[in-house]
């Protein structure tokens, strides 16, 4: 296998008897807007047994050419130019197909802004782009994928970015850790719903498919099964969906979808080949001396199709076993990727009959039950984002795999893709807010949301309050500088707040050990501790869990320069202290700024960068500390040369460019009760890019880097000791590597898949805490009661619905739902 390249995208084509089509191709590609060394063009000739290979050779050189002495289909095709490939994303892209100059550049953005990214759908219209060839995806509940709307006008508005359950294999990307993970295409499909199948696994894994109108493809769609005749294409279309709801669906629901999908199938088939399947009623005489019968190919294509899945199974069953042990979301987040499930197909009456005895006998098309949860965060929701956010949105990023789920941002949200809902409800706006609390289960929050809205203060829902910031402390230090009364008026505010919260709350979040036990005592001074929160749960973990900031589970990459060689004063070959997150009162930067000054007199190519300096939260304020550590560097002479100040936030998603140009991490503070129960969530992004750290002593982290050798923790505003430490951090090449293998040791501990599992498990199974159950009477319910909702689907709409097979799936064109769904 070929050297795998960071930042190159390999453009698979196969070619099949369509040499003119995929040299057109190639030349299209050559015309991206996108840098020529960081694209690879593979072609595979698929077995096409003319001078398509030679011709290729001659007038494409530069490829990548993968000869296949046989026709292996497009899985199969695709499969083998992958294998031929170097790229970190794979574009595939149909050999009758042409990109916009943006294509890729819009898809690798795209990549960019989530690592759980693992496939990326382009918009594809056809060839003059009038007419719609992919704007999105849909899968019935008998396993045939369709793309609605196609072949119908170009809609005049462009849609935006969403997730999909897949994209069409003529224009869309995989991330290629993603596609080996998957094991690529299945080659039994040969051709048909193989993308289909590949999307719904990807996302069946915990990755993401993200619909990119931007990523902009034209396909020229030729008929390439009309030369073999309809019928085989209805048997590989009805095998292959009943290989793919079988593979994928989940244990609840195969046992009914997939005999109502088989029986489906033979009422298609009988349907098609406008038989009588009550024509061997012993009750209807006549013929009965015959032992054959003329019988279409389309109804035998079905027959068929069903035969072969038989004879597949015991391949498809462990194909199933693998994909359901490994799987991270639950069929009711698939769910919601469907689209409209309920989809006839094929528009005969008597199909129609059987169709609707199929799906009230065996309830197919009712969506699974889930639990609604709505995550609530003060902090605003976009691509500069804070610590609160950042563990609201990895809270409904790891629910949203097996709930409905609604982050809710009290400040601001931006246009951001997500896999869940994203709201902006104003301070106060409690009309909008008391919708969400009744639509919920179970709501989990932050800070200050109980205090604005009297719907969550009177909820009956079941409530999870998230206390991994004790503010009441943070006023402590922060009102410090204030006149005595409002000093006391914003601590005792502060502290009502969270009593309220604690009060009210069925289970509580605390980001350590230490925490635990300060929340536990102020629990207990509520009367909270009590005979029917200890009954069956003495340790009391059922109420309180330790759930602590995360960090995510996929490594950092750096995909630009953002600091060495670009930033004005520091080369690259200079060393960077990095000073990760913002600068708050209770920090204690000038300690950290006089050290580095001592460490430059030795070695001058010491550098201090302080990342963020703006709140992306409108109504955080800079901190006096932020023009103090200014000023001081001013004075000492070291301002622009030795240390230097972000003037605004960095993108969250730009982090990691800068984690990784660093060389050391650094955080220091003063010692006071801030200090003990603080849980500083930029230490987490050191140990994500693995850096060796020097810090002050007194937090949970402190104690974490001394127990484990991941850095050096100095007393509180020690100059000496703290100059000594980053000199030994950035220039002990021995220390250095110890502390980096001790990092991979300990950081998985804080993935947030780990630090998240309490909150996950909790919902999983949500209830009242016990005094919560017998003081509320009416909140006794131990579980949220959710009701199925019956839905209309198409076969109510039957004089307004064309149903027919094209481009590898059925194609839905209803105007009067459409207009319906535009209305909604």
């Amino acid at each position: 296998m070929p050297t795998l390249k960071s930042g190159v995208v390999s453009v698979v084509l196969v070619n099949f008897r369509g040499t003119d089509d995929t040299l057109e191709a190639i030349r299209n590609l050559r015309l991206l807007e996108w840098p020529a060394e960081l694209l690879e063009i593979v072609v595979v000739e698929n077995g096409s047994g003319d001078d398509s290979a030679a011709r290729l050779r001659v007038e494409a050189p530069g490829i990548t050419l993968v000869v296949s002495a046989t026709n292996d289909g497009f899985a199969g095709g695709c499969n083998r130019g992958v294998a031929a490939s170097s790229g970190e994303f794979i574009a595939l892209l149909n050999n009758d197909a042409k990109p916009d100059p943006g294509w890729v550049k819009a898809a690798v953005s795209k990549f960019g802004e989530s690592p759980r990214i693992g496939a990326v759908a382009s918009r594809v219209l056809d060839w003059d782009g009038k007419l719609v060839d992919y704007i999105g995806s849909a899968m019935t509940w008998y396993g045939m994928g369709y793309k609605p709307f196609t072949a119908e006008a170009v809609p005049p508005k462009v849609d935006t970015a969403r997730d999909v359950l897949f994209g069409t294999g003529s224009a869309m990307f995989v991330r290629r850790t993603a596609y080996d993970e998957l094991g690529g295409f299945d080659e039994r499909y040969f051709m048909f719903f193989e993308d289909v199948d590949l999307g719904w696994r990807l996302n069946l894994a915990g990755w993401r498919f993200v619909y990119e109108p931007a990523s902009l493809a034209f396909h020229k769609h030729h008929a390439s099964m009309s030369a073999f005749g309809p019928y085989k294409e209805t048997y590989l279309l009805e095998r292959n969906a009943l290989f793919t709801l079988y593979k994928n669906i989940g244990d609840e629901s195969v046992g009914s979808a997939l005999p109502a999908a088989i029986g489906l199938s033979v009422r298609r088939g009988i349907a098609r080949g406008k038989l009588d399947s009550t024509s061997f009623d012993l009750r209807k005489p006549g013929g009965d001396a015959e032992q054959t019968m003329e019988v279409s190919k389309q109804t035998m294509a079905a027959t068929f199709a069903i035969d072969q899945f038989v004879e597949e199974l015991p391949g498809l069953r462990a194909t199933r076993d693998r994909i359901q042990a490994g799987r991270q979301i639950s069929d009711e987040r698939i769910w919601k990727l469907f689209g409209l499930a309920d989809a006839p197909v094929f528009q005969e009456e008597g199909y129609l009959r059987g169709y609707e005895n199929l799906v009230t006998a065996f309830d197919v098309t009712e969506p699974p039950s889930a639990t609604n949860v709505v995550v609530i965060t003060g902090d605003p929701i976009g691509a500069k984002i804070a610590g609160p956010a950042i563990r609201a949105w990895n809270m409904a990023e790891l629910l949203s795999r097996h709930c409905t789920v609604t982050l809710v941002s009290l400040s601001r949200v931006e246009k951001v893709d997500a896999p869940f809902d994203l709201v902006h409800v104003s301070m106060g706006d409690d009309r909008s807010f008391s919708k969400l609390e009744a639509a919920a289960d179970v709501i989990v929050f932050q800070g200050n949301a109980m205090s604005v809205f009297d719907s969550l203060r009177d909820s009956k829902k079941i409530l999870v309050v998230d206390l991994y910031d004790p503010m009441h402390l943070e006023q402590l230090e922060q009102g410090r500088e204030l006149p005595a009364a409002q000093w006391d008026k914003q601590v005792s505010d502060a502290t009502d707040v969270l009593n309220q919260q604690m009060e009210r709350g069925d289970f509580f979040l605390c980001a350590s050990d230490r925490q635990r036990l300060f929340w536990l005592g102020q629990l207990a001074s509520l009367g909270r501790i009590n005979p029917d929160t200890y009954r069956g749960d003495p340790d009391l973990d059922g109420l309180l869990s330790v759930v602590p900031f995360g960090l995510s589970s996929t490594p950092p990459e750096h995909r630009r320069d953002v600091l060495k060689g670009v930033l004005p004063g520091i080369t690259e070959h200079d060393k960077v202290l990095l000073w990760s997150g913002g600068l708050y009162n209770w920090f204690d930067p000038k300690t950290l700024i006089r050290a580095v000054g001592r460490v430059s007199e030795k070695h001058d190519n010491v550098r201090l960068f302080f990342q963020g300096t703006k709140h992306p939260h409108p109504g955080v304020p800079e901190m006096e500390i932020v023009g103090e550590s200014r000023a001081l560097a001013q004075q000492l002479g070291l301002l622009g040369s030795t240390v230097f100040f972000n003037d605004s936030w960095v993108d969250y998603s730009d982090r990691e460019n800068y984690l990784l140009e660093a060389d050391v991490g650094v955080s220091t503070h003063f010692s006071h009760i801030e200090t003990t129960f603080s849980f500083r969530t930029r230490i987490l992004d050191y140990l994500w890019a693995e850096l060796p750290m020097v810090v002050t002593a007194g937090d949970h982290f402190a104690e974490l880097i001394e127990a484990e050798n991941l850095g050096i923790v100095v007393p509180a505003e020690d100059v000496d000791a703290l100059a000594a430490a980053l000199e030994r951090a950035i220039f002990d090449t021995e220390f250095i590597a110890t502390v980096r293998a001790n990092i991979q040791n300990v950081r998985e501990r804080y993935f947030w898949e780990v630090a998240l599992a309490p909150l996950v498990e909790f919902v999983a199974a949500p209830h009242h805490a016990g005094d919560m159950r017998i003081a509320q009477g009416s909140r006794a319910t131990a579980a949220p009661n959710r009701q199925r909702r019956r839905r209309s689907g198409l076969r109510h709409d039957l004089g307004l619905v064309k149903h027919y097979l094209q481009n590898g799936g059925p194609v839905v064109v209803f105007d009067k739902v459409r207009r319906r769904l535009r209305r909604g």
